[in-house]
């Protein structure tokens, strides 16, 4: 770690001198809150942070780091799981307050700033009954979940966010700032198609938006089944859903019962196998297409009813709220095997906290359509992104969590394709991050190589160009 001798050689403030935001450091009152990510596991203390307001601020800060020998870390949402938008020592280039949207309802076409969280662009988009494919909780930053691959309830019927991505504004490692779409930069616009946030900091993403369900409402909610249950429930759900039109999709998982309204006081704690279904589609096709969801076993709960698309986008906001103790394990998996849901009884009769859960997210339909070397995310070939996670608000809670989270992963990988969807991803080192890229891996090496040689954005799932091992050295 930098010693304080050493961070006070750092001129901040010539870089505060040209933000139009603010730089906040250790000594700054604040600093604790504004340093703070989604995660309370992450406690990281970085020697500053740059709030910027516009692009100019972030070129700012970019070129600042670079000439000064930083560390940087780019802080979008905050919401990663691996909270790498912080880190100690470093500058951190916070956009959260870059968080405007635009939308033009007859391109059906979604500009949205790099601090955006998904409920930003729910909100501007839902006026005109539209949506862009995106993940299921609204605090998500937009930044981090394009930059991974993206996906969520519309993944089946318009493929994933990253699909849906027309454009990106995007500042480089020397400074320079350019748009990266198919026409301009195409290299670049396909390594940021799952490449994570190796390649520069994505000011401005331009997104492709369809129309959902009715003028925007759609029929969703939960489906709760009894634990003895999931292996029936799970055997059924696999071979159902690539069945299913497209406009219907829902992921599978375990968890506890929320222990509050609207779900029945008498399942409050319960833990239970449940589906979340969400229907696109026109209503009055709704009870045709959702009939076999609706009655398939002895459910505990059906849950599903008309609602704006951004409600059920929305939902599970209020049950997660920034702060938490957070453990992420995740793996592909193209089936669903006996043997895994084998696995997922063990570890679901020993869920470590009530917030504590496990998904499985269908990567089929138009997603599966997409060559897999198309994008820099590569597992299109079907099955289903899971992930694993431990939550608990008390820190003392943390090693049972990570614990459960762990084992329940190693149990569950043999069964698995044998990669990771990034975002899903603690820091776990080059090998899961290469099997996580499979062919895609050098291509995306080789563009490293050319938009950021030297590595200075290396605070994430990195992507080390070929001649740098050893990132530059850090001062801050």
């Amino acid at each position: 770690m930098t010693t304080t001798a050493a961070r006070a050689t750092v001129p901040w403030t010539d870089l505060a001198a040209v933000l139009r935001g603010r730089i906040v450091l250790p000594a700054d009152p604040d600093y604790d809150t504004v340093r703070a990510v989604y995660n309370g596991m992450i406690d990281k203390r970085p020697a500053a942070i740059a709030q910027c307001r516009d692009v100019a601020d972030v070129i700012a800060g970019v070129d600042f780091a670079r000439e000064n020998g930083l560390t940087l870390a780019v802080r979008g949402g905050g919401h990663h799981a691996a909270g790498l938008g912080v880190t100690d020592d470093a500058l951190v280039v916070d956009l959260s307050s870059m968080r405007g949207t635009r939308v033009d309802p007859e391109q059906r076409i979604v500009v949205a700033d790099g601090g955006c969280t998904w409920g930003d662009v729910d909100h501007a988009t839902a006026a005109f009954g539209l949506a862009t494919p995106s993940g299921i909780v609204g605090t998500t930053g937009v930044a981090g979940l394009t930059l991974g691959g993206g996906t969520g309830y519309l993944t089946r019927r318009y493929g994933m966010t990253v699909d849906n991505l027309l454009a990106a504004d995007v500042v480089l490692a020397d400074g320079s700032f350019v748009t990266a779409s198919a026409d301009g930069h195409p290299d670049l616009f396909w390594a940021l198609r799952g490449g994570g946030g190796n390649f520069g900091v994505v000011t401005s993403f331009t997104f492709r938006c369809h129309p959902v369900g009715d003028a925007g409402t759609i029929v969703g909610g939960p489906v709760f089944y009894a634990l003895e249950d999931l292996g029936d429930v799970m055997r059924w759900y696999r071979e159902l859903l690539p069945s299913l039109p497209v406009e219907l999709s829902g992921w599978i998982g375990v968890m506890a019962v929320p222990p509050a309204p609207p779900f029945p006081e008498e399942l409050w704690g319960r833990t239970v196998c449940g589906i979340v279904w969400c229907y696109t589609g026109p209503g009055d096709r709704a009870d045709e297409v959702l009939e076999p969801v609706r009655t398939f076993g002895s459910p505990l709960l059906v849950g599903l009813q008309p609602m704006p698309y951004a409600a059920l986008q929305s939902a599970f906001d209020p049950l997660f709220p920034p702060g938490l103790q957070w453990y992420w394990k995740g793996d592909v998996f193209r089936e669903i095997s006996d043997e895994s849901i084998e696995v997922h009884r063990r570890f679901a009769e020993v869920l470590p906290s009530g917030q504590s859960t496990m998904h499985l997210y269908p990567i089929d339909g138009a997603a599966a359509q997409v060559p897999e070397d198309a994008t820099a995310f590569s597992y299109r070939d079907g099955g289903w992104s899971g992930v694993i996670v431990g939550v608990d608000p008390d820190p003392a809670n943390a090693d049972a969590i990570t614990r459960w989270a762990r084992d329940y992963q190693e149990a569950l990988h043999p069964y698995s394709a044998g990669g990771a969807y990034i975002n899903f991803m603690m820091e776990e080192g080059e090998d899961r991050i290469r099997a996580s890229y499979r062919g895609n891996y050098d291509r995306l090496v080789e563009i490293k190589g050319r938009y950021d040689p030297d590595n200075l954005f290396r605070t994430n799932q990195n992507i080390v160009p070929t001649g740098n091992v050893v990132p530059p050295p850090r001062r801050g």
